[in-house]
C-alpha cells in the first residue's frame, strides 16, 4: 500500500510540474525581426521561392524566429526571406507552403523554409526555427502556441 501511494504522489507531482511548465513557465525573449511579424505572409507566392546562390546573407546572419507571445496573430512574413546561402551536398529542398489534402490533417497548413543548414517551419501558431542562427544558438526554445486564420484564394 506505501509502495502505491508513492507512486501516485509522484504521478500527482509530474502531471503539476508538467501543468506549470505548459501554463506558466516564462516565454523565451523574442528574437525574432519584428518586421517578419508586422507583415503579412499569406499574399505570397510560395511557388516563386528564393534562389540559393550565395549572393546574399548567410543562415547564421539572421535571427532566430521564434512565436510571439501565445501565437501569432497573422501568418508571419517568411523568416530567411534574404537568405541565399545554398543547401548542404545532398539535403533534400523541401521548401514552400504545404497543405494537408486527406486524412488527419486535412487544411493543415505549414511553411517549410530552408537555407543552408537552417530550416523554419510556421504552422499551427508556432515558429520553429532550427539551425545556426545570429543569436548563436540551433534552436528555438518555444511551446505551441494556438492561432486560427483564415486561407483565402490568392491570385
Amino acid at each position: 500500500m506505501k509502495i502505491l501511494l508513492c507512486g501516485l504522489l509522484t504521478l500527482v507531482l509530474l502531471c503539476l510540474w508538467i501543468f506549470w511548465l505548459a501554463f506558466f513557465s516564462p516565454r523565451p525573449p523574442l528574437t525574432i525581426d519584428p518586421a517578419v511579424l508586422a507583415g503579412d505572409g499569406s499574399t505570397l507566392d510560395y511557388c516563386v521561392l528564393p534562389v540559393l546562390n550565395g549572393s546574399g546573407l548567410r543562415a547564421a546572419d539572421i535571427p532566430k524566429g521564434n512565436t510571439p507571445g501565445c501565437g501569432y496573430k497573422h501568418f508571419p512574413l517568411p523568416v530567411l526571406a534574404d537568405c541565399t546561402e545554398p543547401l548542404p551536398p545532398n539535403a533534400a529542398d523541401i521548401r514552400g507552403l504545404w497543405r494537408g489534402v486527406s486524412g488527419d490533417h486535412v487544411g493543415h497548413v505549414e511553411r517549410i523554409e530552408q537555407c543552408g543548414s537552417r530550416r523554419v517551419v510556421t504552422a499551427a501558431g508556432i515558429i520553429h526555427d532550427s539551425g545556426p542562427n545570429s543569436a548563436a544558438g540551433l534552436t528555438t526554445d518555444d511551446m505551441e502556441g494556438s492561432v486560427l486564420f483564415a486561407l483565402g484564394d490568392h491570385k
